[in-house]
């Protein structure tokens, strides 16, 4: 099989990319950056540097393969809408019409737990279970790609859409070291009283539902899967194992999450007010993330991609903390 990986240089894109080559497919990647994809060049994958804002870029990556697996995208939690609604939803759409031009037969769509988001604790969340209104421009802009994803099936492309929750692993650049940054700094704290519970993804699960996604036929089409290793863990507790190995201290401090919710709000209007907007320290939504539970039901991934999440979260967090003590060190 054929493939075109998209956002190769993130992660995710990048990580999939690899495990797809050592499965034995083609793979074709895109990206800005010729450096960033040095590594899948040498494995074999075929390179096509560029932006997929550009239909016609778009249309010339997606000729010739079988199947596309859609990792690019805008990230974060601050920024204007029509950064997000361009880098997820129109991004998104040159995709499709390229896939539409070229015969493309599937779309693999990486999602976003985040379009269940309402700053709610939630325990084991089915794909159905959507907020009356998203808390944020990414959540927003990832659900209304996955629409049109979706309705694409009605010009003949299989489709599927995965939302993976916290997937960690070597090459994560998201999760853990922004909070090793402030703990070095003296500024981490747990927020509330340190119990919550939360879903993480080995990156080693992730790809093996993304090739079960290529692979997938009949009743598996047309549907949106959560993604996670299906056991909870204390968000905190992870923390400070990921803390342990860099020889930084635990998080023992507590704030109210009354008080840093008020603390993420002021930052956030402060920096509304503030020449260029810059992007506060501290953010509403990541005091809820940090401070709720949050967990996905994957029983559908079982049921129709036969996903058995295989690799431990304290594996994949220990391979994080080995390429990332490199990465410093370099």
């Amino acid at each position: 099989m054929r493939i075109l990986v998209t956002g190769a240089s993130g992660f995710i894109g990048g990580r999939f990319a690899r495990f797809a080559l050592e499965q034995g497919l083609s793979v074709r990647i895109n990206g800005r950056q010729a450096d960033a994809a040095a590594g899948l060049i040498a494995r074999g994958a075929e390179f096509i540097q560029g932006d997929l804002a550009d239909p016609e870029l778009a249309r010339r990556a997606c000729a010739g393969v079988e199947a596309v697996v859609h990792c690019a995208g805008a990230v974060g939690v601050w920024g204007p809408y029509e950064r997000f609604y361009q880098g997820n939803v129109q991004l998104t759409d040159n995709v499709l019409a390229a896939c539409q031009t070229e015969g493309v037969r599937r779309l693999v769509h990486l999602s976003s737990p985040s379009i269940y988001f309402d700053g709610q604790s939630h325990v084991g969340i089915r794909e159905e279970q959507l907020p009356q209104r998203f808390s944020d421009h990414y959540g927003a802009t990832k659900y209304l790609a996955e629409q049109h994803v979706f309705a694409a099936q009605q010009h003949g492309l299989e489709v599927l859409a995965l939302r993976p929750r916290f997937v960690t692993g070597a090459g994560d650049t998201s999760i853990f070291p922004r909070l090793i940054r402030m703990q070095r700094k003296g500024r981490l704290s747990i927020i509330g009283d340190g119990q919550n519970r939360v879903d993480f993804t080995s990156i080693h699960n992730l790809n093996d539902a993304l090739f079960s996604a290529l692979l997938a036929c009949g009743e598996a089409l047309g549907k949106a899967y959560n993604i996670s290793n299906g056991a909870p863990m204390p968000l905190w507790q992870v923390v400070n194992h990921v803390l342990a190995r860099f020889d930084l201290p635990p998080v023992t401090r507590h704030v109210p999450y009354p008080l840093a919710y008020g603390l993420a709000t002021l930052s956030e209007w402060t920096c509304r007010l503030l020449p260029g907007q810059p992007e506060p320290s501290l953010f509403r939504m990541g005091v809820n993330v940090m401070a709720r539970d949050f967990s996905l039901d994957i029983s559908r991934a079982r049921q129709y991609l036969g996903y058995q999440p295989k690799a431990e979260v304290w594996d994949a967090v220990d391979e994080f903390c080995d390429w990332w003590r490199i990465r410093e060190g370099a």
